[in-house]
């Protein structure tokens, strides 16, 4: 296994529920990546380089504390790009 950033995997799972929340946003693929690229800027990196080291920051990421710093970083996102979309 290569080294990964799961945070992005974590960001990339959220990140459709939350644009639904945003129906007035682009949804382009330039949007979209902006969105993700400035969520993980605002989140710690969580870097893994196993199968086992997946699984252990799978379990670590599940508390609630952490989905919801994931999710209001998107949202967060969602609200800069919408403002200025650079498509």
């Amino acid at each position: 296994m290569e080294l990964k950033n799961y945070m992005e995997t974590i960001v990339l799972n959220y990140l459709d529920v939350v644009l639904e929340k945003y129906p007035n946003c682009c949804k382009c693929e330039q949007c979209r990546q902006d969105i993700v690229m400035l969520a993980l800027n605002h989140l710690p990196p969580k870097y893994v380089s196993s199968d086992k080291g997946n699984v252990f920051t799978k379990l670590s990421l599940t508390e609630l504390e952490k989905e919801v710093q994931v999710i209001e970083e998107i949202a967060k996102a969602i609200e800069v790009v919408s403002r200025s979309p650079r498509h």
